[in-house]
């Protein structure tokens, strides 16, 4: 069993040479030794090996691959997030390896990294760079002077790196400007477009919105007043990032809008609905908006608590199933989570469901005007938690009796009624 750095095995003494004994260590971090580990014959080494024999000569590569096998080096690397940074303990690691002239590539094994990275590790703690040709390597013996890395020295240094002061981007004239404009009340993004504009053959006199909201919003990055955050369109006195867009939604099995039937598209039919949820106030729950899109009439429901799937399921497959299978063709919904459910409402309600691209609400844009038209009833943040069917429908047959120039001032009843027996005869 492994029981100490030094003292790695408790068996035979016929285990191996004194080169194996004195070498095998160097290979085991130090941490390594507090956990229990199997014993070396119990498995993956047949007692014929050279192990058991005094005076053979073992491989170092075949030693690290036993070493590997017993999960001694890669233990403790499975538990670390991928990307993150060497630690002292993989420093030290490295320090024994460049000790006992391992390759670059049996390092970065034991360490998780890429082998690039530990040469320019090497490089940075001892003072020159550690390559590996395709045959041989300059750590191992007979290939070079071996570098004197310290892993206790590089661990410092990296800390002092990360903790160098950066240089500041708007100073002096720019921060001037930069200062002027948003007394003005320009956005950020209107000053960064101006200055590019103005001074196109000079970078030092160009900035993006990004910097210019880190100067004010964390003084110690630069010389902009954090009053200067009252011209601020939002008054936000710190900053959210737009990044590249929302997160990729956890819907699957999506049918694109573009393979809705034709008579959707052109509104000849009556029966194909765009719906939405109308939002309350932060944690003041929602309304299920159903437009069809022929007639333009409206149908809502309340969503009292949270809009999860479930809460919309419950909601939307009664609403639909109310409908005349006529009036049952299709739904076009957008990408949002509360429609991870959707092919549970497809079977239950009978009708097909249509998802638009994300970030276009002009794919549905019935539902988006009769939104803005349902908001002079319930305006943004307001409290929805105790509204009910009934006065859902009451906000609805005011609409749906409302005359609209789109219909030819018909009401959308009047337009959906004609439609229906139009169709049926």
């Amino acid at each position: 069993m492994w029981c100490g750095p030094r003292r790695f095995w408790s068996g035979p003494r016929r285990l191996g040479s004194t080169r194996l004994r004195r070498s095998l260590p160097h290979a085991v971090p130090r941490i390594a030794c507090e956990w229990p580990q199997p014993t070396l014959a119990s498995r993956h080494v047949p007692l014929h090996s050279p192990l058991f024999h005094a005076k053979a000569s073992i491989p170092r590569g075949w030693i690290l691959t036993v070493i590997a096998r017993q999960s001694v080096v890669t233990h403790e690397l499975e538990d670390r997030m991928p990307g993150s940074r060497l630690t002292l303990q993989d420093r030290e690691v490295i320090a024994r390896g460049v000790q006992a002239r391992w390759t670059l590539t049996a390092m970065a094994t034991a360490v998780g990294k890429h082998r690039t990275t530990v040469s320019r590790e090497i490089a940075r703690g001892s003072g020159f760079q550690a390559s590996q040709p395709s045959k041989g390597d300059p750590l191992r013996p007979g290939r070079g002077r071996r570098p004197k890395y310290k892993p206790a020295v590089a661990d410092q240094r990296s800390r002092q790196r990360a903790r160098r002061p950066k240089s500041l981007k708007i100073t002096g004239e720019l921060a001037q400007i930069v200062a002027g404009m948003l007394e003005m009340d320009w956005s950020p993004q209107q000053v960064s477009a101006v200055l590019a504009i103005t001074f196109p053959d000079d970078e030092a006199m160009q900035v993006s919105h990004e910097t210019i909201y880190r100067s004010l919003f964390v003084q110690a990055r630069g010389e902009l007043r954090r009053e200067l955050t009252e011209h601020l369109r939002t008054g936000r006195t710190s900053r959210r990032p737009r990044g590249n867009g929302r997160r990729v939604r956890g819907i699957t099995g999506t049918v694109h809008i573009s393979q809705r039937p034709a008579e959707a598209n052109d509104r000849a039919v009556p029966g194909h609905w765009e719906g939405d949820l109308l939002m309350g106030g932060t944690g003041k729950g929602a309304v299920i908006t159903l437009v069809e899109r022929h007639s333009r009439f409206v149908l809502t429901a309340p969503l009292p608590g949270t809009h999860t799937s479930l809460d919309l399921q419950a909601a939307l497959i009664p609403l639909i199933c109310s409908l005349p299978d006529a009036l049952r063709r299709s739904l076009t919904w957008d990408r949002g989570s509360e429609m991870a459910g959707h092919a549970h409402i497809a079977i239950a309600a009978d009708i097909s469901i249509y998802f638009c691209d994300p970030h276009s609400p002009w794919q549905r844009g019935s539902n988006e005007n009769t939104n803005g038209l349902l908001r002079q009833y319930w305006p943004k943040g307001a409290d929805m938690r105790h509204l009910t069917q009934a006065d859902c429908d009451h906000v609805a047959n005011k609409l749906n009796n409302r005359p609209r120039q789109t219909l030819g001032w018909k009401t959308p009843r009047q337009a959906l009624e004609e439609a229906l027996r139009a169709t049926a005869a």
